[in-house]
């Protein structure tokens, strides 16, 4: 799925960077017009581990650009720390 975001991203005539933040990933950091965001890509948010580590590099970053979570998920979960959660295929 990681290739599929990246690709549209791409697309979209974003520059795509894979970002660290201490001894964490950040799956993308995207550049486009002077603006950056941030995205973590998980198949599925499917209990508090995984919800924990695909938001634990994004509260990390001690900026107000935009920072985003995709899934597979049928249902978004909203805001969380002011990270946004999504389907992936709203982003698509």
């Amino acid at each position: 799925m990681e290739n599929i975001v990246y690709l549209h991203y791409k697309r979209q005539g974003y520059q795509v960077f894979v970002g660290k933040i201490y001894d964490m990933e950040i799956d993308f950091v995207l550049e486009k017009d002077g603006v950056k965001e941030y995205v973590q890509v998980a198949y599925l948010l499917s209990d508090e581990s995984v919800i924990e580590r695909e938001y634990r590099s994004l509260r990390k970053i001690n900026d107000n650009h935009k920072k985003i979570v995709l899934s597979m998920d049928e249902i978004s979960f909203g805001d969380n720390e002011g990270i946004k959660h999504h389907p992936v295929w709203e982003v698509l």
